[in-house]
């Protein structure tokens, strides 16, 4: 497994319940802040196999990102039962996104 691949994988082990990370955000932290794809790619590769929080993961402006229907409804209520407040697919960074801790 590639050193990029394992931090991403620690980095998304730890976000709590009642909180998110953006794409961007995890791969910033994984050593690569152009890297928000492959944040991308390795949940949806990986998430079974290593049982990752999927759905705290969002896009840069807040937003849901799937583009399947069902998936992103999965996801909102798997937000919504952690207390993460989603309004029209969006989840407000301000009050949700955990902080970067450099």
């Amino acid at each position: 497994m590639q050193p990029f691949t394992k931090r991403t994988l620690t980095i998304i082990k730890q976000i709590p319940e009642g909180k998110v990370m953006t794409y961007g955000q995890i791969a910033g932290q994984a050593g690569n802040p152009r890297a928000a794809r492959q944040v991308a790619r390795i949940l949806h590769s990986m998430s079974a196999k290593y049982s990752l929080p999927w759905h705290r993961v969002i896009n840069s402006k807040g937003q849901i990102a799937l583009g399947d229907p069902d998936g992103a409804e999965i996801q909102r209520l798997s937000l919504e039962s952690e207390g993460v407040t989603v309004i029209h697919r969006k989840v407000n960074l301000e009050d949700f996104q955990l902080k970067d801790e450099r």
